[in-house]
């Protein structure tokens, strides 16, 4: 057995997941049909275990080896505050959401599970919304249907906030087989203020008794914290393209009484302060209005993908009696998500950020890993060593 863990990457998107789980995992497989995504995800990575099609034409002799893990960041446009609401979809019927392309994922697992080579491991990772959309019916419909395939499973909200300036909470499902006995130290067996968030408890609790029963509250120890000044050591104020004053002043005279308040504590500072500017739609006097909107805050936004102009990424920095604004760049935006200085995104811009819009931040990946995902993929070949059939084995009636 090789020294390194092994994974397949479904909706693999630009290889974040890959990147975070680092070195000492191998890719198998990784699959996305998006063709700026799997453009990014071949320069990066090579295209010797890349397939582009769609999840649904993929079957399990494509999948040639065991891996220890299936990572699935499945698609989030049906799920976001930013997307339509339509959710995942029904997995008995042939018209999926996009974010429905779920449901062929865990038909292939199952297909994998009567060929005995199930991989031990699975992570879906996706927005918070999933949590909330239909009153939760999404969230439990998953839950259930990895029961039916032979898992237990808990989740988990890990924000890239504890590792770089960007918030960006993401749920991370985690399921084990069900025959892997799961270590102490990773499940306490009640949930952790740092994991398991008021949104995450009350979907929990909305969770049919069955999946209760199947239920793992992860425990991935104390959340680290960010590094003072970190934004600050991101963002460059010099060697840049600006906005231009009447720019900048389009974007001003676009505020509210509140937010230019904000604006002019911060202009007068005798610090420079780096901080988000949006341009949202707000509903004003029986109207659709559009307001330029600023946080001034040691972290930035969560990175989107830009659906159009209003939606691109700005900073704005004031102090000194000065201000000024512009786009986030591509590299910063690069570093914002945990990427290296070597990572290859689009040269153009919207494709930069449709990848890393819809990415994973690197180092929550890399924390999940340290934290469960590498303790449990040894007990799972430790358990596959010594023979698995002695664990006890719950039948579902539709398994």
């Amino acid at each position: 057995m090789s020294d390194k863990y092994s994974f397949f990457e479904f909706f693999a998107g630009g290889g974040m997941a890959r990147a975070g789980l680092g070195d000492q995992w191998q890719c198998l497989f990784a699959n996305d049909m998006d063709s700026v995504k799997a453009s990014t995800y071949v320069k990066n990575w090579g295209d010797c275990h890349f397939d582009g099609r769609d999840v649904r034409e993929v079957k399990t002799e494509d999948l040639k080896s065991f891996g220890d893990l299936a990572w699935a960041s499945f698609p989030c446009q049906d799920l976001s505050v930013a997307g339509n609401g339509l959710g995942i979809g029904s997995s008995s019927t042939e018209k999926f959401t996009r974010s429905g392309a779920l449901w062929p994922f865990l038909d292939l697992i199952e297909e994998m599970r009567q060929e005995s080579r199930q991989p031990p491991l699975l992570v879906l990772e996706n927005v918070v919304g999933l949590l909330t959309l239909e009153q939760g019916r999404d969230f439990a419909a998953i839950c259930l249907r990895l029961g039916e395939i032979g898992y237990r499973y808990g989740a988990v909200i890990i924000d890239a906030k504890h590792f770089l300036p960007q918030s960006r909470p993401r749920v991370f499902i985690i399921a084990v087989r069900r025959d892997i006995e799961i270590p102490r130290k990773l499940s306490h067996g009640m949930a952790t203020a740092s994991w398991h968030t008021p949104t995450l408890l009350r979907a929990h609790k909305t969770l049919p008794q069955l999946a209760h029963e199947e239920w793992v509250w992860w425990d991935l120890g104390p959340a680290p914290a960010l590094e003072e000044n970190a934004l600050e050591n991101l963002i460059k104020l010099e060697g840049v393209e600006w906005h231009t004053p009447d720019e900048t002043k389009r974007f001003i005279n676009m505020m509210t009484p509140t937010h230019l308040a904000r604006l002019e504590e911060a202009k007068l500072a005798e610090n420079v302060t780096v901080g988000s500017l949006y341009l949202r739609m707000r509903r004003e006097g029986g109207t659709n209005k559009q307001r330029a909107e600023i946080t001034f805050a040691p972290i930035l936004g969560c990175l989107r993908t830009p659906r159009g102009g209003g939606s691109r990424p700005r900073i704005i920095v004031a102090g000194r009696g000065q201000v000024r604004t512009r786009l986030l760049s591509i590299q910063e935006a690069a570093a914002l998500m945990g990427l290296g200085n070597t990572y290859v995104l689009p040269e153009i811009y919207h494709h930069a950020f449709k990848v890393i819009g819809d990415g994973v931040a690197v180092p929550s990946v890399r924390f999940l890993a340290d934290r469960l995902l590498e303790p449990l993929t040894i007990v799972a070949r430790e358990s596959t060593a010594t023979g698995s059939e002695n664990w006890p084995v719950k039948i579902y009636a539709n398994a």
